[in-house]
């Protein structure tokens, strides 16, 4: 099939707090098979892809890794609505448009600190705020440089040591953020794929393509 059904099939089971076997039941098939299909150790047919995504409720789009939504939705650039807004020029060669990038980017932050409000940890916000804060003054500090006659007196920091001592703070920020996560009892503010598009419908699909575009990033340096 392909390498991300394996890793959706156990997650939307998972996600759903469904075991094993009841789903394996419910889908007709015996629960080593499913196991199988999990794990990535065998194919399954169209049938069985069209019966699992009757079975959750979702897109075979969504199973098959081709869309971040489970509804199968893809964003793209013409589904932003800014017909009155001033067309401009794309200065970037990437393959997502510079106002989409910011719309996924705007629209994911805001759903971390309304998750951050739900869980109610001051620590965890304060040390997220931080990697947040860190990153945008060390992506600033980058496209600085890019004319090589602004001037370094806006910044206390030199510009050789900033990229080095802002990466310090993140992974400090990250360390902080990550203890803070685990003294934290989650278990009343569940986050999954079905609890961020039934929350955030209209920005769930900002922030789950903003999730699968950067895996894909990463997984290539894997």
């Amino acid at each position: 099939m392909n390498n991300d059904f394996p890793r959706i099939l156990s997650l939307l089971r998972k996600e759903r707090h469904i075991s094993q076997k009841a789903a394996a039941a419910d889908l007709g098939v015996a629960q080593a098979l499913l196991s199988h299909y999990e794990k990535g150790k065998r194919e399954c047919g169209l049938d069985f892809l069209v019966r699992v995504a009757d079975y959750y409720g979702v897109s075979t789009d969504y199973l098959l890794g081709r869309s971040a939504n489970t509804t199968g939705s893809v964003i793209k650039e013409s589904d932003i609505p800014d017909p009155a807004a001033k067309q401009e020029k794309a200065r970037v060669g990437a393959n997502i448009s510079v106002t989409l990038s910011k719309k996924l980017l705007t629209n994911s932050i805001d759903i971390i600190y309304s998750l951050l409000e739900n869980i109610g940890n001051s620590k965890l916000t304060v040390s997220v705020t931080s990697v947040l804060n860190l990153t945008v003054y060390k992506v600033f500090r980058i496209i600085f440089r890019a004319n090589k006659s602004n001037t370094q007196s806006m910044f206390e920091i030199p510009d050789e040591k900033s990229c080095y001592t802002a990466d310090a703070g993140i992974s400090l920020a990250e360390a902080e953020a990550a203890d803070a996560a685990g003294s934290t009892d989650g278990s009343d503010h569940e986050i999954s794929t079905v609890v961020i598009e039934s929350e955030f419908p209209k920005q769930s699909t900002a922030l789950l393509s903003l999730i699968k575009s950067s895996e894909a990033q990463l997984k290539k340096i894997m």
